[in-house]
Parts: structure tokens; sequence; C-alpha cells
């Protein structure tokens, strides 16, 4: 066994019951606990006034690794909550980097490609090289892959000629990008790779900036590229309104950012917003309805995709 190994001692109970189990396992000693559903009863985002539970729940302690598990189970069992303990050996081992495993080079749109940093990327595509680390975003998940088809799109010539600058040959060419809820900065590089001039990637988690900047210099984009949290936003903006606007969050903060979306984005702007379960797209339409003109929804497994336009400011 390496000195670096942990324990793991996991079990199931009722949700009522959950707090004492959190509270056994740290009185023995757990650096963590954990806790998530032990059936399939997920809970993604729930209604507003809603506080769903799943009702029975898998409860996880983190041991270091030198502990006798015999004695961890004894002192675990016969206390309340009564529940089956079970106690195994988790080796240590570089837990973030184990998504590589499945991780392949995906192609989305005419254009586009997500290739995972020494693998080979395919013919003819424009490539986004990634390494995530802890943050969200790799193009495997049906939100990503709806906000980087979208992306892909606006790096094509468009018939609705009269709103695009004249200069201009795509909406994303030359183009100021606002990636809203960065994760990895996925959607970010891959607007800068596919023609946009500069774009700031803004999100709350520190990690997901670390990510994004580390992924920016990957790709060899990091000029351009600024990564910042929600309060940094108007700095960097210095007045100027962004002609794409990208966001992938969850329905509840879209819904309640869409007024800054609205004077965040240039009059007749691209917006598109995902992170959206079906079912939960009419709300976020209608509120969106005075600032923007949305075009039909985009689906893909449980997900929605909404994209539009700015409408001409007052």
């Amino acid at each position: 066994m390496s000195p670096a190994d942990w324990l793991e001692a996991s079990t199931t109970v009722a949700s009522s019951e959950a707090d004492l189990a959190e509270a056994l396992l740290l009185e023995a000693g757990a650096l963590s606990v954990t806790l998530q559903d032990a059936a399939d009863a997920p809970v993604l985002e729930p209604a507003p006034g809603e506080m769903p539970l799943w009702p029975r729940l898998q409860i996880t302690g983190l041991f270091e690794g030198g502990r006798d598990p015999l004695r961890l189970l004894a002192t675990l069992h016969g206390r309340p909550p009564v529940a089956q303990w079970r106690i195994a050996r988790l080796e240590d081992r570089a837990w973030e980097r184990e998504w590589l495993r499945d991780f392949r080079p995906l192609c989305f749109g005419t254009r586009l490609a997500v290739v995972p940093t020494g693998m080979t990327a395919p013919a003819g595509r424009t490539v986004v090289r990634l390494d995530p680390g802890l943050a969200f975003g790799t193009g495997t998940h049906p939100t990503t892959g709806l906000c980087l088809e979208w992306l892909d799109g606006l790096a094509a010539p468009q018939r609705e000629g009269p709103s695009e600058p004249r200069d201009q040959a795509t909406p994303l060419e030359g183009a100021l990008v606002i990636d809203y809820g960065c994760g990895s900065g996925i959607l970010a590089i891959a607007a800068l790779q596919l023609g946009a001039a500069e774009a700031i990637a803004v999100d709350l988690d520190p990690q997901a900036l670390l990510a994004t900047r580390a992924n920016a210099t990957l790709n060899g984009v990091a000029d351009k590229l600024h990564a910042c949290a929600p309060q940094d936003l108007a700095e960097l903006l210095a007045g100027r309104r962004a002609r794409v606007l990208v966001a992938n969050i969850l329905a509840g903060p879209l819904q309640q950012l869409l007024p800054c979306f609205a004077d965040l984005l240039a009059d007749h702007g691209r917006i598109a917003l995902s992170g959206i379960l079906v079912g939960q797209e009419s709300v976020l339409e209608a509120a969106a309805q005075e600032a923007f003109q949305l075009e039909p929804a985009a689906v893909r497994e449980d997900w929605v995709r909404l994209s539009g336009r700015r409408k001409t400011s007052s």
C-alpha cells in the first residue's frame, strides 16, 4: 500500500438520517464527506419555490490511508444511524485527469474540432486544444456542444446582410465576444479560433479562470482573451459592447442575467443561452422578448439552446 492511498467509508441512508451519518463520519476523523443520490432521481435545478430532496442518499467519508480499516468499521458499526458501512481502499490518483481516458477529438458543425492535448487533430478543421483541469467544459456535454455548433455557424457568411457590419464577412470576424460562465474557456477560445478579435471570459469560480487562461495559452490566444470575475467585467469593457455573447450556465441565473446581457450586447448582436432543461425554455423566451429577437430553440437530449439577436435599444 502506498502511504498516499486513502480509505473510503460509505453507506446508504434515508435523507432524514443524512445529518446523523455526516456527524458520525466527522467524529470518526473523516477529512471530507460527500453526499449523492443513491437512486436515479437527479435534482438538476428546482422550479421556483421548490426544494426537492433525494429520498435516499449515498454518503461517503474520506480517511487517511494509514487508518486500520477494521478499527474504522468497528467505530462506525452500531452507532446511529444504524447502517451497512462499506470500507474500500482508494488509490491516490490525479482524479481531475481521469476524464482523459474517454475524451477523444470531437467535431462541431463544419469547421470546428475540440482536441485533447497530445492527440491528433482531424484534418481540415479549426482546432481548439483543450485541457479543462477541474473546470466544466469539454464539448462532451450537450449544452457545450450546442453552443460550439452555434459559434461554428457564426463563422459562416450570413444571408441577412443588412444588420451585419459591412466590412465583416461573418458575424464572428473581428468581433468582441463575451463568454459568460466560461468554465474551461472552450467557447471563448473557439470564438477566437473562428475569427473573433477579442474574447472576455467571465466566471465566478477562480478555478475556471485559471483553466481558461491556461487553455488560452495552449491555443496561442492568450493575448486576445481576458478572464475575469463578473465584478471586473465593466472595467475590461471600458464602455464597449460585445457583438457576440454566449452563456452556458443554468436557466435560473440566465433569467436573472437577461437585463445585464441586454446592456452588454450591441444592437443586432448575437446571443446564445444554454444550460436550459427541456420545459424551462418558455419562461426564458417570455423574459427575453423585450430585448431579444429569438430564433427557434435547438434541443439535444434533455437540453435546450436559445439564440437570437439584440433588438435595437431605445
